[in-house]
């Protein structure tokens, strides 16, 4: 286990570091700079700030300055905000927009699983109908197009609930619906698929024949081998979420990730959109390494490497 850990962890920073690389080359080849926005700032102040930033040098050299930085966990910082560090900034945006995101990742997973079983019990019934309008719903339909239908009708029309900000419980009520409705839809289309498939396998059969209880079927032995694939899409769904949050927080005035990475894309701030992306490509790598551990944990038949414990 020690070895495949510490192996998965070299091809990590591997792959951040490609990630960086490709980061710092697209930036360079967007349209204007970070000082576009300033147009008030003279061509001497414009070369002076250039030169404080080190954005004069030639591209190569500011390539390894930022490369050798990244190694110390520096991110640099925002030319926007007061030269603020970027790490502060994340670390600032990070806690609200992972609740956000764990919380519609519990809830949209959790109602979804329900669902999921529900349509494979039912199976050809009104219930599996009704699973799969919803599923196709809740996958067809954007979830910002969730959020304007809860802020007009929720919001708006009946008022029960506020239409926007962050941090009352009635506040976080309608962004984390909104976010929860792809995960609820991906996780009953799996599930009931599996569980279809499973429940009628020929071992199942014979253990339905043998006289085992419809209770232990499902949930002993249909459930846990259904919940491999499930695991497998969870893990991009886990980061689909956190990047969905962008869009959402915008719509919610959610003080998150979103708001700082869309004032970066507006402004050119480099800083802030090579940290955030490298964040997100840090926590993607992270989450596969997680599900591909929680393999072994569900069935213990799979093993982690070349069929050693």
């Amino acid at each position: 286990m020690g070895k495949y850990i510490a192996k998965r962890a070299g091809y990590m920073l591997i792959t951040l570091f490609i990630i960086a690389t490709f980061s710092f080359i697209l930036m360079k080849l967007l349209p204007g700079s970070p000082l576009t926005a300033e147009q008030k700032v003279t061509a001497a102040q414009r070369a002076i700030i250039e030169a404080k930033y080190g954005l004069d040098q030639p591209i190569l050299i500011q390539y390894f300055k930022y490369i050798g930085n990244l190694v110390q966990g520096d991110l640099g910082v925002s030319f926007q905000l007061k030269n603020q560090p970027v790490t502060k900034i994340l670390m600032a945006g990070v806690p609200v927009s992972a609740q956000l995101g764990i919380w519609a990742l519990f809830i949209g997973t959790f109602f979804g699983m329900l669902l999921g079983l529900l349509a494979s019990i039912k199976h050809n019934t009104v219930f599996d109908y009704g699973a799969n309008i919803i599923s196709v719903l809740g996958i067809s339909i954007p979830s910002f197009i969730f959020a304007g239908l809860l802020q007009y009708f929720v919001g708006v029309k009946l008022g029960w609930l506020p239409i926007a900000f962050w941090g009352t419980p009635q506040q976080m009520i309608m962004p984390i619906i909104s976010l929860s409705i792809f995960p609820m839809a991906i996780s009953s289309r799996f599930l009931r698929t599996e569980m279809i498939e499973v429940l009628g396998s020929d071992y199942m059969v014979t253990a339905k024949a043998k006289g085992v209880s419809n209770f232990a079927l499902v949930f002993k032995h249909a459930l846990r081998n259904a919940l491999i694939p499930l695991i497998t899409v969870m893990g991009p769904m886990a980061v689909s979420l956190m990047t969905g949050t962008l869009v959402i927080e915008q719509i919610f005035s959610v003080p998150g990730l979103g708001e700082q990475f869309t004032r970066g894309v507006l402004t050119n701030d480099y800083s802030i959109i090579m940290g955030t992306t490298l964040f997100f490509a840090f926590f993607f790598i992270l989450v596969i390494l997680i599900i591909d551990l929680l393999y072994g944990i569900v069935d213990p038949r799979i093993r982690l490497s070349g069929g050693e414990d």
